[in-house]
């Protein structure tokens, strides 16, 4: 399994070398099994380049929306496979008990907002639930969970062969728990993330800032480097970084949480180009 990312941020962040290293687009990841099958992990404007990048005689394309924030699905009208006769997208997000999924991805593919309706895709186009017991995916095993941040939202566990990468892109672990991390009585996500060789997760703030907006669905780099090690993840990825931050802030922020698990999990920061194997 390889983890390749084409979109770090929470938001579009200004473009120029300040976000060089780290990128400016939004929310997506590419996994990739060793037989070919393709999994992308959210839509948001990295998405464009990832479909230009992918080879031509890829058949079936599953993509796994975390929720349906304009900064993860965004880039869905500009993913050159959706108007590609004959390619098989799979389109996954999270269940609603209003709308489904394609009544509520409607309200972005249609005017006044864009102007291709998803009735008019030319790819041959399923959506699906986000699978809530293990489902398989060509070589991958996937299954989803419910956590926490505002609206539907889901995390996504992934499988091949034994090895598994757990993705929680906007998250807030344990809200309203004040025992996190030490003994808490229950924490969000935990059973996706439990044994992980990578861990993908939000890692939007510092600590100040964490604590200026609890309740917004997001973690610090430090608490999301705690709930890795709660859950005894091997290696995390922080994502989903602030636009407000530039390369030097993002650089802190993923020391800071690496001296707080002080070497017990490895901690990086999710860069755009950059490809993992897992």
């Amino acid at each position: 399994m390889r983890v390749t990312f084409w979109g770090t941020r929470g938001s579009i962040a200004s473009p120029g070398p300040a976000t060089q290293r780290y990128g400016g687009n939004t929310a997506c990841v590419q996994v990739s099994a060793d037989d070919g099958t393709i999994l992308i992990l959210d839509a948001g404007t990295g998405i464009r380049a990832l479909g230009e990048a992918l080879p031509r005689d890829v058949q079936r394309i599953d993509i796994l929306l975390s929720h349906l924030h304009m900064d993860h699905i965004q880039g869905l009208g500009f993913f050159g496979p959706f108007f590609t006769p004959g390619r098989e997208i799979h389109l996954w997000g999270p269940p609603s008990a209003t709308l489904d999924l394609r009544a509520r991805l409607s309200r972005y593919l249609s005017p006044p907002l864009f102007p291709v309706r998803m009735r008019d895709v030319e790819s041959e186009l399923e959506l699906h639930n986000a699978p809530a017991e293990p489902t398989r995916i060509g070589a991958f095993e996937v299954a989803a969970a419910t956590i926490i941040h505002p609206g539907p939202t889901v995390g996504y566990r992934i499988t091949e062969n034994g090895t598994t990468l757990a993705y929680l892109s906007d998250h807030e672990p344990a809200l309203g728990d004040d025992s996190f991390p030490a003994a808490p009585s229950w924490t969000s996500g935990h059973d996706l993330a439990a044994g992980v060789e990578v861990l993908v997760h939000d890692g939007q703030y510092s600590e100040a800032e964490r604590r200026e907006r609890i309740g917004w669905g997001h973690s610090s780099t430090v608490e999301a480097a705690m709930f890795a090690r709660q859950a005894g993840a091997k290696r995390l990825v922080c994502f989903h970084h602030d636009p407000s931050h530039d390369d030097e802030a993002v650089d802190r922020l993923v020391e800071q949480a690496a001296a707080a698990v002080a070497g017990s999990v490895l901690v990086s920061g999710a860069r755009e180009g950059v490809s993992l194997p897992v």
